[in-house]
């Protein structure tokens, strides 16, 4: 199994101590991206002062149950990095919780990882021969042990060169990750040079600072994060994403790029578009755009390749709402609620075992049934994986009294395992393998079923993008056709 995850990290400005609650910021902050892990969790923080030592908590379960008053007051310093987790090949155990910290020559190093490295055979290899011991099958223990290590060419008479060691592990790691890594007095916000993971820059302004132009509002400090979706909540504003390939240096003085690792001429940036589709919450921005906006264009791209007479529009909730609306617009056929979602139940992708999935959606949804009754229904989705949730809402539907249940998808089928973070382990357990659009239709009883199609797609998440330079533009499909940018990854020996 692989692993989808949030990272985050804030650091004060000014004179130390600071009078800004970082453990509180780092923990509202994770808050805003539960939705991508919510297996463990983990901060750590540190005074600013001293190498030697970090405050550090983290365990098994949800933000908000691991965090109380009580460890966030146990949590004190100046800056800190925190992560959110679901489980991965490395079991849901506390050995795995991140952030991870080790001890160096030089103090401790915490680093927190969003992605799953392709090439983590050849580097544990390395790091075995070297003689040094791993605990664990993370993959964001390998990078911590790696960046303990100095690069034979570099020179740090002066003490450790981070940025140095961090380069050299991005030479050997194309991807996929983006690393928060803490050290001292100094955050590292890192994005592999694909730009696979999501990874953006925010501004810390003062509680009063209202909607003004952040570039002439004094900071208070910064904060880094996998999603700009938790900003607002901490007072804190969007300022860009990292770049490709950046290693950005956070201090109590501000930021600043440190190196960019480019990646080859003839590779493209391979950001992974599922981010639009499924993962990223709707409020956040990538490519200077609002998810939310591109999922709305999906669902209007959707409504051109795959038009059908209707009575309404709507969705499952709460992901393929925003593309329910683009249909709705585009098609000139009303939007309606067709289904109450109970808030307590987690989402069922994310969930570690099949058996859990089939599960939770029988207690997941109620039909409103005034809505439903005697319609025929354009029923618009984000995706289908297993295929295990679609088939329960239509007898949900029909039993409700909808006369038509016509299933659109607003993404193509999904029909190849991720290995760069995203949990799709096996090809056998993607529906698209096994059935296609009419099969699937008859299989899960719907009148009809069409996916969006890969051209449609791109087409979509690129219509409102601020920069459509092609250098600086591309996306990872390998879940949908296949094409995998840093080729496949290599047979593990554990």
């Amino acid at each position: 199994m692989t692993c989808e995850c949030g990272v985050f990290g804030a650091i004060a400005c000014g004179d130390y101590p600071t009078q800004l609650d970082i453990a509180q910021m780092i923990c509202l902050g994770m808050v805003a991206l539960q939705h991508r892990g919510q297996e463990s969790a983990g901060i750590v923080t540190s005074q600013g002062k001293s190498s030697k030592n970090f405050s550090v908590h983290k365990g098994m379960g949800m933000i908000n149950n691991l965090f109380n008053d009580e460890a966030i007051k146990k949590l004190k310093g100046n800056l800190g990095i925190g992560h959110t987790r679901y489980s991965t090949a490395a079991a849901s155990e506390v050995v795995n919780c991140q952030p991870f910290v080790v001890h160096t020559a030089h103090g401790a190093l915490a680093i927190a990882h969003n992605g799953e490295l392709v090439n983590c055979e050849s580097l544990r290899r390395e790091v075995l021969e070297r003689g040094v011991g791993l605990s664990t099958h993370s993959d964001s223990e390998l990078i911590a042990q790696s960046l303990c290590c100095a690069p034979e060419d570099v020179s740090e008479h002066d003490g450790p060169n981070w940025p140095a060691r961090i380069r050299h592990f991005m030479t050997l790691a194309p991807l996929s990750y983006s690393l928060v890594v803490m050290h001292k007095d100094k955050i590292y916000a890192v994005r592999d040079s694909y730009g696979n993971r999501p990874l953006c820059l925010g501004k810390i302004v003062p509680v009063d600072a209202g909607h003004t132009n952040i570039g002439e509002t004094r900071a208070e400090g910064w904060v880094v994060s996998s999603e700009s979706c938790g900003f607002l909540s901490i007072g804190a504003r969007y300022v860009r994403e990292v770049e490709p390939g950046e290693i950005v240096e956070l201090s109590r003085n501000g930021y600043r790029t440190v190196d960019i690792v480019e990646r080859p001429d003839y590779k493209r940036m391979a950001f992974c578009i599922f981010e639009y589709v499924y993962f990223a919450r709707s409020d956040s921005m990538f490519e200077g755009q609002m998810v939310y906006s591109a999922r709305l264009q999906c669902g209007r791209q959707l409504a051109r390749e795959f038009p059908i007479e209707a009575d309404i529009v709507s969705s499952v909730p709460e992901s393929g709402t925003a593309a329910a609306h683009g249909y709705a617009r585009e098609s000139d056929v009303p939007f309606g609620e067709v289904l109450c979602k109970n808030r307590y139940v987690g989402r069922t992708f994310i969930q570690p075992s099949n058996r859990l999935r089939k599960l939770g959606v029988a207690k997941k949804f109620g039909a409103l049934a005034q809505n439903v009754e005697g319609k025929r229904i354009v029923l618009i989705d984000d995706s289908i994986v297993r295929g295990n949730t679609i088939g329960p809402i239509i007898k949900l539907l029909r039993d409700a009294g909808a006369t038509e249940v016509h299933i659109r998808i607003a993404s193509p089928p999904l029909q190849y395992p991720c290995y760069m973070g995203i949990n799709i382990p096996t090809r056998e357990e993607l529906i698209a393998n096994k059935l296609n659009a009419d099969q699937l239709a008859e299989h899960v009883g719907a009148d009809s079923l069409a996916y969006l199609s890969v051209e449609g797609l791109i087409k979509a998440v690129q219509m409102n993008k601020a920069d459509v330079n092609p250098i600086k533009s591309g996306y990872c499909t390998a879940c949908l056709t296949g094409e995998y940018p840093g080729g496949l990854p290599e047979e593990l020996s554990w």
